[in-house]
């Protein structure tokens, strides 16, 4: 009998959570996140929030640690979203908070000197595993516990960001385009 390897031969490059909300009117995406904190990486841990929205006139970034929010922009918004990638943008010092849980609703609340900023999931789907694993098609991997939510909620300022969630099938797995993203490890060949 042969047994599989338990192990990925993969190098892992980060782990932490990577949660995004998405949001959009008609077939035009009005506002669009991605919200990382990172447990390990080689630039260290910290939190980062790349935000797009006319709330903010464009895109913005928000980080607890600058190193990482450049790492993050080259080795993998570049290949997610190329708009967060550009290292012209500043990055604003900011401090990070979260609560709630994913039977009722979870918030991450990112706070500067000039905004104050929350992310909110609710009603929720089942979770799910995001398996693309490094391979000759895919130079970068990803393994992610993905947990889908039917709604979402953006202010910045108190002022709320335009749109809905979309649902949509991430292969056979009812999905949306607003997702708590935890357990996120990514892997290099």
């Amino acid at each position: 009998m042969t047994t599989a390897n338990p192990t990925d031969p993969a190098e892992v490059r980060l782990t932490g959570e990577n949660s995004f909300i998405r949001l959009t009117e008609g077939n035009d995406q009005t506002t669009r996140t991605s919200h990382w904190r990172v447990l390990l990486s080689p630039v260290g841990p910290g939190h980062v929030l790349f935000l797009k929205s006319e709330l903010v006139d464009g895109i913005r970034i928000y980080a607890d640690n600058l190193a990482l929010a450049r790492w993050l922009q080259n080795e993998i918004e570049s290949m997610l979203f190329e708009e967060f990638a550009n290292p012209s943008i500043p990055v604003v010092d900011a401090e990070f908070s979260k609560k709630g849980d994913t039977f009722s609703y979870w918030t991450e609340s990112i706070e500067s000197d000039e905004d104050n900023i929350t992310l909110t999931w609710h009603d929720f789907l089942e979770p799910y595993m995001l398996v693309q694993p490094v391979g000759p098609d895919r130079p970068k991997g990803v393994y992610s516990c993905f947990t889908p939510a039917r709604a979402a909620r953006i202010t910045v300022n108190g002022d709320e960001a335009a749109g809905e969630v979309t649902l949509i099938k991430r292969g056979d797995r009812d999905s949306s385009n607003a997702c708590l993203a935890w357990s996120e490890t990514w892997l290099w060949p």
